[in-house]
């Protein structure tokens, strides 16, 4: 059987994390790592992964080491190896949800040059893009790979409304051009912080979403759940192949809080939403409605809360390990 390839953009991090439940900082897999191990645990048996991710040569070996445990990675992924320093990131957490964050490090953004002709080799089905740097892509590349690529793509916008200060502290920042960088994606993931820099509140941001193609907005609450926002003839993948003719009302929306089932009152809440989307986008991939696979990512986001790191996870999230 020919495996469907689900192609992923990000940074892979190495992160350093202060202020959890331990007196001594903890040096773990971050960035793109949650994200791929939320894929390799959610994804069905018909679908690999294809990296599209560069990493520094000083942490290169480690990397593709980490890439070798994920049993839904494709025979010829690799990650791709640059002359920078990878990223590295030190995060401090004040409690369980606000945290500051640090970024060092120089892995370069991908031009349409560059990108291309791997996209092409690639031979994908879906694209999954989180922006783990904030410049993994930049906007006229972004709107070369949807006019070059005919798939599904997921974006999680994440670090795209972060800017960098000269120490490397993390700030939000208003998004320019926003509607143009929505009608780049089939599904956008956003949590409220980031939503802020987009629109004035949710509605706004789903009236702009949806009329430039977005087909499924979710803003996440953390611990509250997410809400979901979608045309009214859209509930699960297959209905992409029904195009809106250019120019076309979207029509009525449909809405809805999702609440967590599960809260875990403490532990470690790294990565989350890394996984909540990449396991939100597996099962709409295997033909699960929106709320069923909303319900999916809140339960692996939980999971996720009880385990440290990225080494491991996916074992953790299938259920095939289990914590001492």
């Amino acid at each position: 059987m020919t495996s469907q390839r689900l192609g992923v953009i990000g940074s892979i991090v190495w992160d350093v994390i202060y202020g959890r439940d331990r007196r001594v900082p903890i040096e773990e897999w971050g960035g793109i790592s949650y994200a791929l191990s939320g894929l390799d645990a959610a994804l069905s048996d018909d679908w690999e992964i294809v990296p599209l991710i560069k990493v520094g040569s000083d942490l290169a070996p480690r990397a593709a080491q980490f890439l070798s445990t994920l049993k839904h990675v494709a025979p010829d992924a690799r990650f791709i190896e640059v002359p920078q320093p990878n990223n590295r990131v030190e995060l401090r957490y004040f409690d369980d949800e606000r945290r500051s964050e640090i970024l060092h490090g120089g892995v370069p953004a991908w031009s349409w040059l560059g990108l291309k002709p791997v996209l092409d080799a690639a031979k994908l089905d879906a694209l999954y893009i989180n922006f783990l740097s904030g410049w993994e892509l930049d906007l006229e590349t972004t709107k070369l790979i949807r006019q070059h690529f005919r798939g599904p793509i997921y974006c999680d916008l994440h670090m795209l409304v972060w800017a960098v200060q000269p120490d490397g502290l993390r700030t939000l920042r208003p998004l320019p051009d926003v509607a143009q960088w929505c009608s780049c994606f089939d599904f956008l993931q956003v949590n409220e912080d980031e939503m802020s820099m987009m629109a004035p509140d949710p509605m706004a941001l789903a009236a702009t979403a949806l009329r430039e193609g977005v087909r499924s907005l979710v803003v996440t609450l953390g611990k509250r759940g997410a809400v979901y926002f979608a045309p009214h003839d859209f509930d699960r993948i297959g209905d992409l192949r029904r195009a809106r003719p250019l120019g076309a009302s979207v029509g009525p929306l449909r809405t809805a809080l999702v609440p967590a089932d599960h809260i875990v009152a403490s532990g470690d809440p790294t990565g989350c939403g890394d996984v909540w989307g990449s396991t939100y986008f597996s099962r709409l991939l295997a033909g699960d409605a929106l709320a069923e696979a909303i319900m999916a990512a809140h339960r692996a986001a939980a999971k996720n809360v009880a385990y440290r790191g990225a080494s491991g996870l996916a074992n953790h999230l299938r259920g095939t390990i289990s914590l001492a």
